[in-house]
């Protein structure tokens, strides 16, 4: 059994560069694998390993860090490995949004437990908005929730200019897998202006793992960017699979078309791949198998 940590932290990072290196030594060192990306902002990542101590070891480093002592980690368990490789990335940003006026670490939304979510996103005044990108909106979200139908955190800000007038007068609640991006949409939000700005504590993640599924107001899974492609209530596995093609998640429905092909094609990228494509697809694929 595998010990999954998903961890970010918004605080001053000088030197990210050297924390690097540093940082991926001392994970290779205990069999960590996933991703973890440094910026001058902060630590953003998930990562996983057979040792639970490993990930333990991790956490206590990084609060170790000048800063990072109030580092969170949501943790949860996969049967078999959720990463390939290790990965420590530097980045402009931890989660990259491209507003620079946008400060976490100034201003963000209220933060609501999972506890009082349900409550705060039925009520008639509050406008519930998914900050993920579609293709995570289309495996589940909560009830009634908006789709802003973007393809990447980057083009959230326009959405919003496009409809913020049709969102005057009503409470913004936000969610997203983890919190991160809510971190940065509330910071933004607020910078616009907006007054009545709330985000989920611990993001879906946790309101999956707290609220029992007969109160729950989600629906659907939790898409997560590891090998268990989606999660459901509990954060036990989900039923979705990934397209190894275009790497998007593919449900049991969609598993039934014929265009869906194991590690070949899926209905949603079969008319995007050329015939050599899909043949280079079906080497590698057999390759795996062999």
């Amino acid at each position: 059994m595998f010990t999954v940590a998903a961890l970010y932290h918004f605080a001053p990072l000088a030197d990210a560069d050297t924390h690097r290196a540093a940082l991926f030594d001392f994970c290779a060192e205990r069999g960590i694998r996933g991703t973890l990306i440094l910026a001058h902002e902060g630590v953003n990542g998930t990562v996983a390993a057979e040792d639970r101590d490993a990930i333990l070891d991790l956490i206590a480093h990084l609060r170790g860090w000048p800063g990072f002592a109030g580092l969170e980690w949501k943790e949860s368990t996969a049967e078999a490995a959720p990463f390939r490789r290790l990965k420590v990335r530097l980045k402009r940003e931890i989660v990259t949004m491209g507003q620079p006026g946008v400060d976490p670490l100034g201003q963000v939304g209220t933060h609501v437990d999972p506890a009082e979510w349900n409550a705060l996103i039925s009520a008639p005044d509050v406008a519930v908005i998914d900050t993920r990108n579609g293709y995570e909106v289309a495996v589940g979200s909560f009830e009634g929730a908006v789709d802003p139908g973007t393809a990447s955190f980057r083009e959230f800000p326009d959405w919003w200019e496009a409809n913020r007038e049709a969102l005057a007068g009503k409470r913004i609640a936000m969610f997203c897998t983890g919190g991160i991006r809510c971190e940065k949409s509330t910071s933004f939000l607020k910078a616009q202006g907006v007054e009545d700005v709330f985000h989920l504590k611990g993001g879906i993640l946790k309101y999956l793992e707290e609220v029992p599924a007969e109160q729950s107001l989600w629906r659907g899974e939790c898409f997560v960017f590891d090998e268990r492609v989606a999660v459901g209530h509990g954060l036990e596995p989900g039923s979705h699979v990934l397209c190894r093609a275009c790497r998007m998640p593919v449900s049991p429905r969609a598993m039934q078309d014929p265009a869906y092909v194991e590690g070949i094609s899926c209905p949603g990228c079969i008319d995007e791949r050329s015939d050599a494509d899909r043949a280079r697809y079906a080497e590698r694929q057999r390759q795996l198998h062999r």
